[in-house]
């Protein structure tokens, strides 16, 4: 099945969205998140690769007040970019428009469990998407300043894991620049005081993985650990 372009228009501004959807029933659905470089190759390439696993899946912008077609690279000069919309973004924003896509995917699979993947600011936004109840898994990939920041202002988004129901996994590396050290034990914690037993909220950290080791298209790309990466994501699926 070739993904494709679809427009969520029941939303509070229209959403471009990439869908791949291979088969009309599954038992899982994909909700992806993508950096700040938009909804670019790379990102449509996750969607395409879960559909090649025959699990439907829809990549959301997360810009789509400001630039709703936002397709970068990754030169420095795409990061400035990417960042300066990130900075027009507010944790509210997210909601709304993760809110209308789930709305949306529940329309296409009124039955199937609704994992949300995201990556770098994406992952950051799964955290707060997460709370919503229709989401079922979520995998927060390397989603810098959780523990210090909130997208618009307020408090860190890590205090929104006592509304998260579903199952929850931050991955990160410790080579990463953009998630020192002392966040990445306040993010620990914060997991373990909300989930003793590790089951339902968890905690993977790769030794010397960078920022963005999932993506085959950065410098910070690490092939075993986004090997690591993608066997945790998938054996959610099988199980």
């Amino acid at each position: 099945m070739e993904g494709r372009w679809v427009q969520i228009e029941q939303a509070p501004v229209p959403l471009r969205c990439w869908w791949n959807n291979p088969q009309k029933e599954s038992k899982n659905v994909v909700l992806v998140l993508p950096e700040v470089f938009g909804v670019n190759s790379w990102v449509r390439s996750v969607v395409d690769r879960l559909a090649e696993q025959r699990i439907p899946a829809l990549a959301m912008p997360l810009f789509a007040r400001t630039a709703p077609e936002l397709d970068l690279g990754y030169t420095d000069d795409d990061l400035v970019e990417g960042r300066r919309h990130k900075e027009q973004t507010t944790a509210q924003q997210i909601l709304d428009d993760a809110s209308s896509a789930l709305g949306w995917l529940r329309q296409q699979y009124s039955q199937s469990k609704i994992t949300v993947v995201g990556f770098c600011f994406g992952g950051h936004a799964a955290l707060i998407t997460s709370t919503l109840p229709d989401v079922d898994i979520t995998f927060d990939f390397y989603g810098a300043g959780v523990a210090t920041t909130r997208p618009g202002g307020g408090p860190p988004s890590l205090e929104l894991l006592s509304n998260t129901s579903g199952k929850f996994t931050f991955i990160c590396g410790t080579g990463d620049p953009l998630i020192p050290e002392a966040d990445r034990t306040s993010i620990q914690q914060a997991l373990r005081e909300e989930d003793p037993s590790e089951i339902r909220l968890s905690y993977v950290e790769i030794e010397d993985a960078d920022h963005g080791f999932m993506c085959e298209q950065r410098a910070s790309f690490r092939p075993n650990a986004s090997t690591l990466g993608w066997q945790l994501l998938m054996n959610e699926f099988k199980e």
